[in-house]
């Protein structure tokens, strides 16, 4: 008989008996929606269903032609599978001392004489039916304690690893400032005085940019963006993006390709946001590409998507890597020296802001050395045109 979707969860129970009258009677006592049980007619069918099952309760006939029920507790006792479970022997012959010390010296729990008192037996089942339901809760607790406490300590290590980046990332950009002041009060020539100024600026820059990225992962974690969508055109904003991170393509001297529809492609976005995206997976693509690297950013519609394809020939990402790279205060270990700056958090927010636009994000790469593509899909808006 099959479980209620709302039973407990069933139990096996082992009835051996060489008597097939005898296991029928065990089972139309033990008969329940949530029992399950296997009957056997000699010891070795019996070790045979305890290969194949877990076994909340063994009823053991004591006498029977070759492996008697002793025997059998016996070697239940002796496996480590079915050392633990609890025996209770069924006899019909005497139960003197002697035979009761063998019992319980084989491992049994206890001992039941035959004609069986029926409430007798369904009480003493009913206990070690709880207390094996009690174990498997436990042990299912355990594992979910041990899994939790794994992803504990990973966080707990990214949160180690994320913080010493952001300390390493403040002080270059605050030593910098420090030292521009310190040469600004010296005597100097105004155009010196002049480039000095404007490396301060690049590096007040930078250290806003880390602010600013920090403070939009903590908002949208906490739910606390909205976006201001309005109706915008996908070129204005590639080439937004674009103009936002050319000097970073410049400075490494990349090549950035362009393919865009002719015609206009309008979406119900967050112009700002959406740029956002954008200029935030150029700038991922040029810190990772070594120097003279070709980017490409492609457009087009499908359906009633647009998707835009980021592509470069740089660094790549290991496999095992691509499934957590969108991950906060993840980084790929090998690419941390090839950074050029960052904490890591950028593609995290990227996937956070595409989420909230009702899009998706993927990445693709055939592994190290071999270039990485990002994709957004996006919902066009409800007019084009």
């Amino acid at each position: 008989m099959s479980a209620r979707p709302d039973a407990p969860e069933p139990v096996h129970v082992l009835l051996v008996d060489d008597l097939p009258a005898n296991l029928l009677a065990l089972e139309a006592l033990l008969r329940q929606d949530d029992v399950v049980l296997l009957k056997a007619t000699t010891g070795e069918e019996a070790l045979e269903l305890l290969l194949r099952h877990d076994v909340a309760l063994a009823l053991l006939d004591v006498q029977m032609p070759g492996m008697d029920g002793f025997e059998l507790a016996e070697l239940m006792r002796g496996n480590e599978r079915t050392c633990h479970v609890p025996i209770i022997f069924v006899t019909a012959g005497s139960s003197d001392t002697q035979r009761r010390f063998r019992g319980y010296d084989a491992g049994a729990v206890d001992f039941i004489a035959k004609p069986i008192e029926a409430h007798v037996l369904r009480s003493k089942a009913a206990v070690f039916f709880d207390l094996y339901r009690q174990r498997r809760q436990i042990a299912s607790q355990r594992d979910e304690l041990a899994a939790i406490t794994t992803a504990l300590r990973q966080a707990d290590r990214a949160k180690d690893q994320f913080l010493a980046v952001l300390a390493h990332e403040l002080r270059n950009p605050v030593a910098a400032l420090m030292s521009g002041l310190d040469l600004l009060n010296r005597p100097r020539e105004p155009e010196q005085a002049e480039e000095i100024r404007r490396q301060m600026e690049r590096m007040l820059f930078h250290l806003a940019r880390l602010v600013e990225d920090l403070l939009d992962v903590s908002r949208i974690s906490e739910g606390k963006v909205s976006l201001k969508t309005t109706r915008v055109e996908l070129k204005q904003i590639v080439l937004s993006a674009v103009e936002g991170v050319r000097h970073t393509l410049d400075a490494s001297r990349h090549t950035l390709h362009l393919d865009l529809p002719e015609e206009e492609v309008w979406l119900e976005a967050d112009y700002t946001r959406l740029a956002q995206v954008v200029a935030n997976l150029l700038t991922n693509a040029a810190k990772y590409t070594p120097a003279g690297g070709r980017i490409e950013l492609a457009a087009r519609v499908s359906g009633a998507m647009v998707e835009i394809t980021i592509s470069d020939n740089g660094v790549g990402i290991p496999p095992a890597m691509q499934s957590q790279i969108f991950e906060i205060f993840t980084q790929v270990e090998d690419h941390r020296a090839r950074a050029q700056g960052g904490l890591g958090i950028g593609l995290a927010l990227v996937k956070r802001l595409v989420a909230l636009h009702g899009g998706t994000i993927a990445v693709a790469s055939a592994g190290p050395g071999r270039g990485s593509t990002f994709t957004v899909r996006l919902p066009l808006g409800a007019a084009q045109g």
